[in-house]
């Protein structure tokens, strides 16, 4: 028994394929207009179930990765800081160092893109189909914090631990609670050879030290970071400063 074009779009969603019930109704006028062929149209319905389905999958890897906006490489502006290690972070691009297994460092001044470049990778890590936890430093001890304090620490370690590619943004802007100091290290020693994980600083090394709260921990901690890692380091022309003076400039021409 034929169906009504109503009726198709109804069993279609019982079917759960509304990717198919979105362009249904495009895809039979082609048809019927001789644009393409009834198995075109039937691959084309296809496809874009597919579709649908991929951009869904990525949209849910993308809010459990915790980043909050998308970042890419090809919006940064080279030329305005040329100090910045450009080829390397291209090279970054490709991701092999997530399957390597190996670690990232991005340490220098303030504003001169490290996250940028930190979240633009977690961005292209999440399309490509790896698991990604992106936290802000303060969000990433928070968290441990939390999770000690409502018993659901051993979870919360293992998504943490188990993560393809873990990014630690901003680290040791402030020095760490009590105790923190530990929790970060066991993540990253843990992680060490098994997966791969980025972390941004604004400070030197030497200052690491008195912000984790332990000096012992730091030589280890960094051992294992740089073993197979990769430290760049970024100097110039601060971004922010750039905008913050354009918009000034805009204010002023108001």
């Amino acid at each position: 028994m034929a169906m009504t074009l109503t009726e198709l779009e109804k069993a279609l969603k019982g079917l759960l394929l509304s990717g198919m019930v979105a362009t249904l109704e495009a895809r039979a006028l082609q048809v019927a207009s001789h644009e393409m062929d009834f198995i075109e149209g039937v691959g084309w319905l296809v496809q874009d179930e597919l579709d649908r389905r991929r951009s869904t999958l990525l949209n849910r890897r993308y809010r459990a990765s915790g980043l909050t906006e998308r970042k890419y490489l090809k919006d940064i502006d080279w030329s305005y800081n040329p100090k910045l290690p450009k080829r390397e972070c291209l090279e970054l691009g490709a991701l092999k160092f997530i399957d390597a297994k190996e670690d990232i460092l991005l340490v220098g001044q303030p504003g001169t893109a490290k996250s940028h470049i930190a979240k633009a990778l977690a961005l292209l890590a999440v399309e490509r189909g790896y698991r990604v936890v992106y936290r802000d430093a303060n969000d990433f001890i928070g968290g441990i914090l939390e999770a000690r304090e409502i018993g659901n620490w051993k979870k919360h370690r293992t998504e943490l631990v188990g993560a393809d590619l873990l990014v630690i943004d901003d680290l040791f802007l402030r020095r760490l609670p009590q105790g923190a100091g530990d929790e970060l290290a066991d993540i990253i020693m843990s992680r060490y050879e098994h997966h791969a994980t980025i972390i941004t600083s604004n400070r030197p090394f030497d200052d690491w030290a008195k912000l984790l709260g332990d000096v012992v921990v730091v030589a280890p901690l960094l051992d294992r970071l740089l073993h197979h890692g990769h430290l760049l380091k970024f100097e110039g022309k601060s971004w922010r400063l750039r905008e913050a003076a354009a918009r000034a400039a805009r204010k002023d021409c108001v």
